[in-house]
């Protein structure tokens, strides 16, 4: 038989662990395996971004809160960071608020009694900049890929309830 004639085997879908696809909900092994994947892509892009940037060694939560942090030019408390990126051990993003502190890229404040962090204008030069490497590089590159903007919008819908549920679930999980 030829290679033309030959039949691709069926396959199932695209995960990396198929004792798990075979479920109820095979896709949300697919999406598990999506998520992985797209979670260490984008881990490696913003750490490569603020290097081309021009910013110190950082790590993908740092990153995630320096910009959380320039967000809306407001000053964030520890259990608000903690809180919008889901971050369950205050431990690290307490270090990395430190680290961040020590670059002198956000600096100590004050809300009332509660101990605020708030961006520098080193922090704020610098997020411009990886808005810039990031426009050139990265946004260039995903609207080459002719998505319509609005159904990347419903994949980060999907994504974020998606989050509830294995938050619930891990709640019940630890409950057993």
């Amino acid at each position: 038989m030829s290679d033309e004639k030959r039949a691709l085997p069926d396959v199932g879908p695209v995960v990396s662990s198929a004792h798990l696809a075979q479920s109820a909900l095979p896709a949300l092994s697919e999406v598990e395996f999506a998520v992985t994947m797209m979670n260490n892509a984008y881990h490696r892009w913003m750490v490569r971004c603020m290097t081309a940037a021009g910013g110190p060694a950082m790590s993908p939560l740092e990153v995630l809160i320096l910009h959380l942090v320039h967000h809306r030019d407001r000053s964030k408390t520890l259990a608000e960071v903690c809180l919008i990126l889901n971050i369950e051990d205050t431990h690290l993003a307490n270090y990395a608020i430190r680290k961040l502190t020590q670059a002198g890229l956000v600096e100590p404040g004050r809300k009332g009694k509660e101990k605020t962090i708030q961006i520098t204008a080193e922090g704020a030069k610098l997020c411009a900049r990886y808005k810039e490497v990031r426009e050139a590089l990265l946004v260039r590159a995903a609207r080459q890929l002719g998505r319509d903007p609005d159904d990347i919008s419903r994949v980060a819908a999907l994504l974020r309830a998606l989050s509830g549920s294995y938050d619930q679930a891990a709640r019940a999980a630890a409950a057993l």
